[in-house]
């Protein structure tokens, strides 16, 4: 192929075809192959390639890369594909409606609490401190203005932090990534929640501008105690608005979100500030606050404001919320509902209630009360419905059916006196069986011939009895119902000593009449409802059941009732100035205590008691209960002028009652006294002040406990069985 000089051999050698090896055999001769030369020649071209020099390590270590790094991009995009595949279309996403705020106020106007699922009402950006922001901003997501929803840099100091062990998988999400869980995932931490987390963080970022992000993961994200959103954080630890949070404030709900249920500053105080220092320092650092700021912030903590009224406030705010169901119906929007309760009532009542227990409740083996208290009008003014609402919602005041004993018996004297019978009407304190039953005083001695005045300021069960059944048990009943009692009552001989079960707020409506002259009244605490932009949704008309008892009969029950708290079983009611009235009640084994006395401004009814129906070591209405009302009288009536009872004419000259029908057994009626207030006209002996437990004997009989669902309520009386209906 090559001739000297290497020169290139113009003669090309073909392969010979006249040499028969076969018909197919097409190789070359010998002579026509290329020379041992020619092979040295290409056998040295070999290894001349050979010998060249190889690619570096680095190079291949950059191809390598390369490769490894457009599969790592085609597997994450893939895995992405897939869990965005989970997502809803995104151009159908929304941010979902933020649930709806109800904001309870009292008859002042001040907050009394927020419900609803968020707890808050929502606040703009504009409406906040720039510090408060910038805290979350400091502590959680430094690059928050200048990322696209994802931060690499966070993600990777996170994974260094995973590698040596000081992290874990929710460390370096963003602002925006915590709003997306917090508006569209669930909270499990798994790779694939994560990778969602990323997508929908990318989305809220490129419809949403940085600070309609940040205000919307303000009034969204969880600040542990039951407090969604700033704004109810703020109220819930501070007591205030989160427009008017210090910065020591700000930084201790920043450093929330670390850790919301362990840094609750209500529980772990220390805990907070300390987590709020790190944030008040990493502010500084990065510009947000001087380092004057910072010094001043941290010299002056945090300090938790406890709720108004002790967390009583809430059994008043649940109640709310239950009425609110029947006012407004459902509710899309945030409202503001203005109530009738009085803040500073509301705190009186509490501190009665739960101060007079932790003295003398172990003494006299009570662990719960309840106190309700209205105004004329049947406006609810103050409602504790137990000792302590975080051990136990059940609100008593409203929802605990309980024997009412002998405050029942105003209802049965009622009924009498509108048969005809006068507060000067006598009757016998004597032995009485009614088909076996012998209902007895608590001394087991009879007083003989006593006016009704003294037989109810005694609380005489016989006496109740017998004006019981004069009257017809049926009467007696249609009286109570009428006056504002709705549970069901048994009509027997032992409803005149209060053994069907009532609700503290039916008694304390009934017993209004008595103060407010004689008009029935619808109970009530929610005034107005509007929506947060103030167009009006709701506003309650002054309606009421109308004239239920007639003048005459009020001034009867007024005198007889006022006689009580003078020289009966509520002898130790204290109410400087104020003429007052009202009755007390203890049920059978001493299980349920009461009193519910009343002045012409208010009404207040106390109920102690077991919620597993077990006896008290004899705690009866005359002692703990009168003076729980009492406590809380005085100062819920501090500053409103003394006024007397409705009065009126109720006695005429020759001592008979107008339009009175006598009854029989013929009573014994008095000499002729001068218009007014009645007196005693027969005494046959010196009566002295019962003990203050002298009503607390009902008729025997095992009163069945209530359903689980509903502590202390009773069912009926195997006396009901015995006696049937009359």
């Amino acid at each position: 192929m090559f001739g000297r000089g290497g020169r290139r051999n113009p003669e090309r050698i073909e392969p010979r075809l006249d040499r028969r090896r076969g018909d197919d055999d097409l190789r070359a001769d010998p002579d026509d192959r290329p020379s041992s030369r020619g092979r040295g020649q290409r056998k040295s071209g070999r290894n001349a390639r050979s010998s060249a020099p190889r690619r570096s390590p680095l190079r291949r270590l950059i191809y390598w890369g390369f490769v490894l790094g457009v599969w790592g991009f085609v597997a994450t995009a893939g895995l992405f594909a897939y869990y965005a595949s989970q997502l809803p279309p995104i151009d159908q996403l929304a941010i979902p409606k933020r649930p709806p705020n109800i904001a309870i106020l009292a008859d002042d106007g001040s907050l009394i609490a927020n419900r609803g699922d968020t707890g808050g009402a929502a606040v703009h950006l504009s409406e906040l401190p720039p510090y408060l922001p910038k805290a979350f901003i400091a502590i959680e997501d430094r690059r928050f203005y200048s990322h696209f929803g994802i931060d690499p840099l966070g993600i990777g100091r996170a994974v260094i932090r995973d590698v040596t062990g000081h992290g874990g998988m929710e460390g370096g999400s963003t602002l925006t990534q915590q709003l997306a869980k917090n508006l569209f995932l669930t909270q499990e931490r798994t790779l694939s929640r994560k990778i969602q987390e990323a997508i929908l963080a990318l989305w809220l970022e490129r419809k949403y501008s940085k600070d309609q992000i940040l205000e919307l993961y303000l009034n969204r994200v969880y600040f542990g105690s039951g407090a969604y959103g700033v704004e109810a954080a703020a109220q819930k630890y501070f007591g205030k608005s989160a427009r008017q949070v210090t910065l020591s404030e700000a930084a201790v709900l920043a450093g929330l979100m670390k850790s919301p249920s362990r840094l609750a500053p209500n529980h772990n105080l220390n805990a907070a500030n300390e987590r709020a220092a790190e944030v008040i320092t990493a502010m500084a650092e990065q510009g947000h606050i001087t380092e004057a700021m910072a010094k001043l912030a941290l010299a002056s903590p945090a300090e938790v404001v406890h709720e108004k009224g002790a967390g009583s406030i809430n059994y008043a705010a649940d109640y709310v919320m239950d009425m609110l169901d029947d006012t407004v119906g459902a509710i899309d929007q945030d409202i503001v509902v203005s109530t009738t309760l009085d803040p500073h009532m509301q705190a009186a009542a509490e501190h009665a209630v739960t101060d007079e227990l932790a003295a003398k409740g172990d003494k006299y083996g009570v662990e719960q009360g309840a106190l309700i208290a209205l105004d004329p009008d049947g406006a609810v003014k103050a409602m504790v419905g137990g000792r302590n609402y975080a051990d136990s919602q059940f609100n008593r005041a409203v929802a605990a059916k309980r024997q009412p004993g002998s405050t029942f018996k105003p209802f049965v004297y009622l009924a009498a006196l509108e048969r005809g019978l006068t507060p000067d009407t006598v009757r016998d304190d004597a032995p009485i069986s009614v088909k076996g039953w012998k209902p007895e005083d608590y001394s087991h001695e009879y007083v003989g011939p006593v006016t009704l005045t003294k037989a109810l300021a005694m609380s005489l069960n016989t006496v109740a009895v017998r004006l019981g059944l004069e009257v017809g048990p049926k009467t007696v009943a249609r009286v109570a119902h009428r006056l504002g009692i709705t549970s069901e009552l048994d009509p027997n001989a032992t409803i005149a000593l209060g053994t069907s079960a009532v609700t503290p707020l039916e008694l304390v409506s009934a017993y209004t009449a008595f103060a407010n002259g004689g008009i029935g009244v619808q109970p009530h605490v929610i005034a107005r409802v509007r929506t947060a932009d103030g167009k009006l949704l709701y506003t309650r008309k002054n309606a009421s059941f109308g004239r239920v008892i007639d003048p005459q009969y009020v001034a009867m029950m007024n005198t007889m009732m006022e006689e009580t708290l003078l020289t009966g079983t509520a002898h130790k009611a204290e109410l400087p100035g104020w003429q007052a009235a009202g009755k007390t009640g203890t049920s059978q084994d001493w299980r349920d205590a009461w009193f519910v006395g009343y002045t012409s401004a208010l009404t207040a009814g106390v109920w102690l008691g077991n919620d597993d129906d077990s006896p008290t070591k004899k705690v009866s209405g005359g002692n703990l209960p009168v003076e729980i009302w009492s406590r809380f009288m005085k100062a819920a009536l501090a500053s409103t002028p003394p006024a007397d009872l409705p009065s009126g004419v109720w006695r005429s000259i020759d001592g008979q009652t107008p339009d009175a029908a006598p009854t029989s057994p013929p009573e014994t009626i008095g000499p002729p006294l001068a218009l007014g207030r009645a007196q005693p006209t027969l005494s046959p002996e010196p009566v002295r002040a019962p003990p203050d437990d002298q009503d607390a004997l009902v008729p025997p009989g095992s009163i069945p406990n209530a359903p689980d669902n509903q502590p202390g309520a009773r069912g009926r009386s195997l006396l009901n069985k015995l006696f049937g209906a009359m």
